[in-house]
């Protein structure tokens, strides 16, 4: 039996289903995401930076926005931690925790939380002292970035701990700061030196952390360097205080295996124009850019020191005045030793080897070019001297020469007691007279029984068949080599080592 509804009834019920057809379509209607490339994402801060230094075990938690600025909805295939199971920081994304995960969606002109954390042991020798991962985001075809940094060693930290990517200048206004802190000193960023003399007592550890700095110029362009330096600018002055027992040590914060012998760490320490009085003594500086670059009108006097593993020159003078002595450079992707400009240099007791690169162990200039073609050149008389040294490596030539005026008085150097390897260098084309200015020398061309072993650099005089043996002249004041042992007093042996038999 059916029932009759009165046709007031039947609208109303119509009615009704009418209202409800929108939101059942709005329900099933696909969601509309964003394919374009050019469609990124952006985010509350390119760097997430945990600015606590621990002092003991514990952890600490940061976040940073992901924001779809777009009209569209916008699909992130995949978020992780670059370093992935090896990372020391965690993450919870929108609310799940984490390190890794796919297909996630943020509706147009939404956002989505990231938390980092991160725990930190600051005893742990083996941690590197800077933290540093990138948090990378895949979307639509785009790789994009979010770099988690944090301290990982109880250390001081120059400039700051908020240091990177800028510079900072350090001044006691003609006064003096010495670094005898027994924690190691870390470089966060470019430390400037000014009105200030930084002492450094025996044993002191300096790492610098070597990262991508920016700046924006008058002309309103982004320009990139490496911010991993100390510059040593006004009256700022370096004196280094180390002994053979306890050298100083500059070199790069990554302290894992892998990175003990590679360079380009960091940039170097930059004693700028004008700074006078820098000494360095018992020092290693190694796995930077440069070792050392000293710049015109600047003066340094370098003993018992070595510089090694840089990714272009080890010593670099312009027109600047540097003394050496007992001082050993080695694979220096660079020059050993590069001289431009002119200037004023003596050498006694030194090692340059060269070998497995491109560089020589030596470059002496007297002129700065200022375009592609030397057409336009400034120069500087050049006064170098170099006695009782080795500059060999595994090329023909370890001798770069480059003397734009033609003028002896103009390009003075002399070369006492040295071994050298020259070939190409000594051709008519280029420098036959070389040899005229290397008297007493030894053209080891072709031959390389110097040093212990190459190999394992190890440039110890091999103690039967070195030809630096017994072959250099005694100087006054320098009776004792890079080791500190005794020189023989009448016919001590070429280079920084002397042979212990």
């Amino acid at each position: 039996m059916f029932q009759k509804y009165p046709a007031t009834h039947t609208m109303m019920r119509l009615c009704f289903y009418l209202l409800l057809l929108p939101l059942f379509f709005a329900f099933c209607q696909k969601e509309n995401f964003t394919s374009d490339p050019v469609d990124k994402l952006e985010f509350s801060s390119d760097t997430l930076r945990f600015d606590t230094v621990f002092t003991q075990l514990g952890s600490a938690t940061r976040y940073f926005k992901i924001y779809n600025r777009h009209k569209k909805s916008i699909r992130i295939s995949k978020i992780f931690l670059e370093n992935g199971t090896n990372s020391r920081f965690n993450l919870n994304i929108d609310g799940i925790s984490g390190d890794e995960q796919e297909n996630l969606e943020i509706a147009p002109n939404d956002s989505m939380y990231v938390f980092a954390e991160v725990t930190v042991n600051p005893n742990d020798e083996s941690s590197p002292f800077v933290l540093s991962e990138n948090v990378v985001f895949e979307t639509n075809g785009n790789l994009q970035k979010v770099v988690l940094e944090a301290f990982g060693q109880n250390a001081n930290y120059f400039p700051s701990q908020f240091g990177a990517g800028g510079a900072v200048g350090l001044g006691c206004n003609g006064g003096e700061i010495i670094w005898d802190d027994p924690k190691p000193y870390v470089i966060y960023g470019v430390l400037v030196i000014d009105s200030c003399t930084l002492r450094i007592p025996k044993g002191t550890r300096v790492y610098v952390h070597g990262g991508l700095g920016k700046f924006v110029d008058d002309e309103g362009i982004t320009q990139r360097y490496n911010d991993g330096f100390i510059a040593f600018v006004g009256q700022g002055k370096l004196i280094v205080e180390g002994t053979k027992e306890e050298p100083v040590i500059f070199e790069g914060d990554r302290l894992e295996p892998e990175f003990d012998e590679e360079p380009g760490q960091w940039t170097g320490l930059w004693l700028q124009s004008g700074t006078t009085g820098h000494n360095i003594n018992h020092c290693i500086v190694r796995n930077s850019i440069i070792g050392v670059r000293v710049d015109s009108a600047a003066d340094l006097t370098l003993r018992n020191t070595q510089i090694y593993n840089t990714a272009s020159s080890g010593l670099i003078g312009l027109h600047a005045k540097i003394t050496a002595e007992n001082c050993l450079f080695h694979s220096n992707t660079g020059f050993g030793i590069q001289l431009e400009y002119g200037g004023d240099y003596d050498f006694k007791y030194c090692t340059v080897a060269s070998y497995g690169v491109d560089g020589e162990a030596l470059r002496m200039g007297n002129a700065l070019c200022l375009d592609e073609t030397c057409g336009n050149f400034v120069y500087n008389k050049l006064l170098a001297r170099f006695q009782n040294c080795i500059l060999f490596g595994s090329r023909s030539d370890q001798i770069t020469l480059f003397d734009r005026l033609d003028d002896p008085s103009q390009f003075d150097y002399q070369l006492k007691n040295c071994i050298v390897r020259v070939k190409d260098l000594i051709k008519e084309t280029a420098y036959p007279d070389f040899l005229d200015h290397c008297q007493p020398c030894i053209n080891a061309d072709g031959q390389d029984t110097i040093f212990v072993n190459i190999n394992k650099s190890d440039f110890h005089l091999d103690t039967l068949h070195s030809i630096a043996n017994r072959y250099a002249i005694p100087l006054p004041g320098i009776d004792k080599d890079l080791d500190e042992k005794m020189r023989d007093a009448v016919m001590p042996d070429v280079g920084c080592y002397e042979i212990e038999f």
